[in-house]
This record gives C-alpha cells, structure tokens and sequence, in this order.
C-alpha cells in the first residue's frame, strides 16, 4: 500500500510543497516591501495631499475667472502626480527586477528536467528562488531611501 502511494504523486506532491513553501516567500516578501515603503506612502497620501488640497483651496480667489482657477488647481496637483508617477515606475522596475530572476530559476528548473538532470530539480528551483527573493528585498531599502531622497522626505 506504501508502495502504491509513492509510485502515484511522489514529483506532485514536493511541487505542491515547494509552490506552497514560495507562495509563503512571496507573501513575506511582499509584506516587507510594503512595510518599507509605507513611510513613502504617507508622505504623498498625506503630506503632499495636504498641500495639493491648501494649494488648491488658495486657487479660489474672486480675481480669478474659471480658466484661471482650474489652471491654478491643475498646478497644485503636480508634486503629488509626481510622486505617484515616481513611486510608481519605481516599483514596476523593482516588479520587473523580481519577475526577471524568477524567471530564470523557472527557466533552471525546466532545463534540468528536460536533461533529467537527477540532482533535486524542486530543491534548485527554491533556494534559486528564495536566493532572487532575499537579493531583491535585501536592495529594497536603497530603493526607499532614492524615492525619499527624490521627494525629500526626511528620515
């Protein structure tokens, strides 16, 4: 009965076990880049709104016509544009970064089982894996500090 067991799923079941034990990393990874980058966020969705809205509230002024007004509020709406677009490429490329490094474990991963290379293809794939997730984290906070140094956020 054991024998029948192992015969069945043996390579399902560690796939199973090891895109549970990534999904896991993922999700930490995920949650330490948000953690990082909350301070960042903040400074746009409060300070920045803050200012857009004071700026904007300044805007209504009776020597103004329509035109006028809505040009000044446009304006005001710049440094918080700018930010976000900011933040935003920022993190598509720390995204594509991320992306690029699994990819090439997938990719590892796949040539080793075409091969039938006998060494742990599953093992490879995640230590590749946590190795390309522990780099980009670990080069987060230089991310951080660039965003807060462009917006000039003080530490």
């Amino acid at each position: 009965m054991d024998h029948h067991h192992s015969g069945g799923g043996g390579a399902e079941d560690e796939e199973t076990v090891v895109t549970e034990r990534l999904r896991q990393k993922l999700n930490e990874a995920n949650s330490a880049v948000k953690s990082q980058l909350s301070l960042v966020q903040d400074h746009v969705h409060f300070t920045l709104q803050k200012e857009y809205f004071r700026c904007a509230y300044e805007c209504f002024d009776r020597r103004r016509n329509q035109e006028e007004i809505e040009m000044c509020v446009e304006n005001c709406s710049v440094p918080v544009l700018q930010a976000q677009n900011l933040i935003e490429n920022e993190m598509a490329e720390f995204q594509e970064r991320l992306s690029r490094g699994l990819m090439v474990c997938q990719d590892k991963f796949e040539s080793a089982k075409l091969q039938h290379i006998k060494t742990d293809a599953y093992k490879d794939m995640e230590s590749c894996v946590e190795k390309s997730i522990k780099d980009n984290i670990d080069s987060f906070p230089h991310l951080v500090e660039k965003l807060k140094s462009s917006l000039s956020i003080p530490n």
